[in-house]
């Protein structure tokens, strides 16, 4: 389950305002749920939920398995929303440090990602690392074209080419359902493919096959994930009691008065790819007319002997969201010490667990204390299902944000500025 606990944020909000825009808070979530509000034609990330394609994830989930019998890796070649939903679950479930499996089970595919950026150095190394292993890939493009996925696919495809002679089997492209040239270089490859919906944008498509592929092939359960989003959607349907209403409306009126920068903060660094992800939902979605928080992720503690002197005592122009686990992994405590030169004996027999808990009550109260409001979402542990749960929260949330705004959070204008740029200092006809 999810707890969420917004207190932390009240008493920045001047509340003689609040009765007015939660009745525009409302009126944007209704716009979402009638299909009424600007980019309605982008809500296939509600209608994969309302109507549950099981046989889809079926289908997914068998080639999962094959991949797990096959492929020692599966390389996803993609970038933005065609990578960053796998990548946050993936690392949310999986182990720090993976162990090789004693029984019969398949091993899972180890997921690696190229495509999303351009570097040489790494695409060589990459496959220099894949040399003699048994490879599958992934590639995610509605286009086909997006420069960092489609040079990168270039190079794989020919290193696939001269080491696999059953390649067609092992490359599945996740594209466009009619056009483009990804579709069209997968029909005569004879390449297997799966759709992404023309109604569902990048950073809403993990609960597509463009994420639920490469989780299924990590060996999770996709139809847990899917599901705990179908459940979460069901709760929000409601105005009355609705943490993303809740959380949107905070957001907008701590926009309002003057806040420009939200960090979210997580305590276990398995949970740092989910804020990537999160950063790019919020990111592209808010960010248009100079209006929007800048959304940011810190992993904690770490970067508290970084950033912490600035949340603390810096200019006072920044929220925080904590995103924690309840139940955290392991059991390993402080053993005692009869020197005691470190001084930590007073720890005897405390869990890692608890010391990071109170590291996260600490940093929560310090910052508060500091004029940082404060939003706090727990999960009660990482499973697929609480996972698809918060991916549709906040999947909800930044819509409603969105629309409060007074912008389309289902559009992204501003990333086509840099392309334009970069295509002409490279010479593209």
């Amino acid at each position: 389950m999810i707890q969420f606990d917004f207190t932390g944020v009240d008493a920045f909000i001047d509340k003689s305002q609040w009765s007015g825009y939660e009745k525009r808070a409302h009126a944007a979530h209704e716009a979402l749920l009638n299909g009424t509000g600007q980019g309605s034609d982008w809500l296939g990330w509600r209608t994969i939920l309302k109507e549950p394609n099981d046989a889809l994830l079926e289908n997914i989930t068998a080639l999962g398995q094959e991949i797990a019998e096959r492929a020692d890796v599966l390389l996803c070649v993609g970038i933005g929303g065609s990578y960053l939903g796998a990548e946050a679950i993936i690392e949310a479930l999986s182990p720090y440090f993976p162990q090789k499996q004693t029984d019969d089970t398949p091993t899972p595919a180890r997921v690696l990602f190229a495509g999303h950026h351009i570097s040489g150095a790494y695409l060589e190394e990459l496959l220099g690392h894949l040399e003699g292993k048994s490879v599958y890939v992934n590639v995610i493009s509605k286009s086909g074209t997006t420069l960092e996925p489609a040079v990168a696919f270039r190079i794989i495809r020919s290193w696939m080419e001269e080491r696999f002679d059953d390649c067609h089997q092992r490359i599945i492209a996740t594209t466009d359902g009619e056009k483009g040239a990804l579709r069209t270089l997968a029909k005569q490859k004879g390449y297997r493919t799966y759709v992404i919906p023309q109604d569902v944008g990048g950073r809403f498509s993990v609960l597509t096959p463009v994420g639920l592929l490469p989780i299924a092939a990590a060996g999770y359960d996709i139809q847990s994930l899917f599901y705990g989003a179908v459940s979460m959607m069901g709760t929000l349907e409601k105005a009355d009691g609705n943490p993303a209403i809740d959380y949107a409306l905070r957001r907008y009126l701590l926009h309002e008065a003057g806040f420009t920068t939200e960090i979210m903060s997580v305590f276990e660094p398995r949970l740092k790819a989910v804020g990537a992800w999160w950063q790019q939902l919020f990111g592209e979605s808010e960010g248009k007319n100079h209006k929007g928080l800048f959304p940011v992720v810190s992993s904690f503690s770490t970067d508290l002997h970084s950033l912490g002197q600035y949340i603390q005592d810096g200019k006072r122009n920044i929220i925080e969201t904590f995103l924690t686990l309840e139940k955290e992994r392991g059991d390993l405590r402080v053993p005692p010490e009869a020197a005691n030169l470190d001084q930590l004996n007073y720890l005897t027999g405390v869990s890692f667990p608890d010391i990071n808990r109170a590291a996260f009550e600490g940093t929560s109260r310090a910052h508060l204390k500091g004029g940082v409001p404060i939003f706090t979402i727990s999960l009660s542990s990482t499973t697929e299902e609480n996972l698809g749960r918060l991916i549709y929260f906040f999947e909800h949330a930044v819509a409603v944000g969105g629309y409060l705004l007074g912008i389309n959070p289902f559009d992204q204008p501003g990333v086509e500025a840099y392309k334009q740029e970069m295509f002409r200092l490279l010479g593209r006809p």
